[in-house]
């Protein structure tokens, strides 16, 4: 496998580089405090194609592939994790399981809309008593006719309130059934459907986290993706995409944290010397960067193998499970150090630890992706 950046990946990050100058770099603290959710920054990603990376140029995407989407989310996460997190979120679980499952009049009805980011996403999976156990969810569809009525909620989704469209996992058969759950399209101006509590967060401040309420929810038997009782065994193949993603938002976490000691540890001087001269700051670097360059390796293989068609479940739990305890050791050592310094909003290096933790648990917990990589070895 090629590793080496193709031209177009170059220009793909020199051009997120020059929006990231403009458009994230001044705001980026205002939107952390505030918890503003900078929708409208979203949709001029979507002017760049961003928004649909992986969407084929027939339905209005650019029609790229993984490599690239890794390329493109690595750099905005080296700027904001929270701002990677909506892109990650809109294109690889709402946007990416219409692509995936969707037939052909639902594609064309959705993925223009969300590839040109006028619309936004979300993908309800998780609920309050269903995290890694998805197959106990509560919130179910009852058949009427030509219709479904959905009742229940969801947690901890991106774009809970403010999405246009969302793909949402509900039971339709019995519990613990995997094919007794299902995936609906819902478009926010159904009735009986609206966003709930927005969650109050550590970090990824200004990605919107919240609930997804249904109440009597009618929703008609054309918005199902694929049929009925394959909810979950699509889901778990949208996972193994996202969880590539995941990666890939935290390598960007780690290079904008790494990015940031190396340039302070040349600057900062103590007892007459750079700080970078002392060998427990250059072996600090030195972890960094290996583990970074390891982590990288790993996200760029499964990403490689996924644009060749080929199955990512163990490859994409390596990366996922990695790179996000690699941005969490980074992002910790960054801090320490920035010492003091590193302890305040003056420097960027505390969002960064604090916008990496939230990797190791979205999108499935370190400890999931522990015993999914168990799993495809003991097979």
């Amino acid at each position: 496998m090629n590793f080496i950046k193709t031209e177009q990946q170059l220009m793909i990050s020199d051009m997120v580089q020059k929006f990231a100058k403009e458009h994230l770099y001044p705001y980026i603290m205002e939107w952390d405090e505030q918890q503003i959710f900078p929708k409208s920054t979203l949709q001029q990603l979507g002017s760049l194609g961003l928004m649909g990376i992986l969407v084929p140029e027939m339905y209005g995407g650019s029609g790229l592939q993984y490599a690239d989407y890794v390329t493109a989310l690595t750099e905005i996460g080296s700027v904001c994790g929270s701002v990677g997190l909506s892109v990650a979120a809109h294109n690889s679980l709402c946007t990416g399981h219409i692509l995936q499952f969707g037939n052909d009049a639902q594609k064309k009805t959705y993925l223009p809309k969300l590839a040109s980011g006028s619309w936004i996403g979300a993908w309800g999976l998780t609920e309050a008593n269903t995290g890694s156990d998805a197959m106990r969810m509560q919130c179910t569809a009852v058949k009427e006719g030509a219709y479904w009525i959905i009742n229940g909620t969801k947690n901890w989704i991106t774009h809970g309130i403010s999405a246009e469209v969302a793909v949402v996992l509900v039971r339709t058969g019995d519990l613990l059934d995997s094919h007794g759950i299902t995936a609906f399209i819902i478009e926010r101006d159904t009735p009986g459907f609206k966003g709930g509590k927005k969650e109050n967060k550590l970090g990824m401040r200004c990605s919107e986290t919240a609930e997804l309420i249904f109440d009597n929810c009618k929703v008609h038997e054309s918005q199902i993706l694929g049929n009925v009782g394959e909810g979950f065994v699509q889901a778990m193949k949208i996972l193994d995409g996202g969880r590539i993603s995941i990666a890939a938002l935290s390598l960007g976490i780690a290079k904008g944290a790494m990015d940031a000691s190396l340039k302070y540890a040349k600057e900062r001087q103590q007892f007459g010397k750079p700080i970078s001269h002392f060998q427990a700051i250059a072996f600090k670097l030195a972890d960094m960067a290996t583990e970074f360059e390891a982590a990288q390796l790993l996200t760029f293989q499964a990403a490689a193998l996924k644009d060749k068609g080929q199955k990512v479940t163990r490859e994409s739990a390596f990366a996922k499970y990695y790179a996000s305890e690699v941005a969490v050791k980074i992002s910790t050592e960054a801090v320490q150090i920035f010492g003091g310094y590193g302890y305040t909003k003056d420097f960027p290096v505390e969002k960064f630890y604090r916008d990496s933790k939230l990797c190791t648990i979205g999108e499935g917990t370190s400890e999931i992706q522990k015993l999914v990589i168990a799993r495809e070895l003991l097979k």
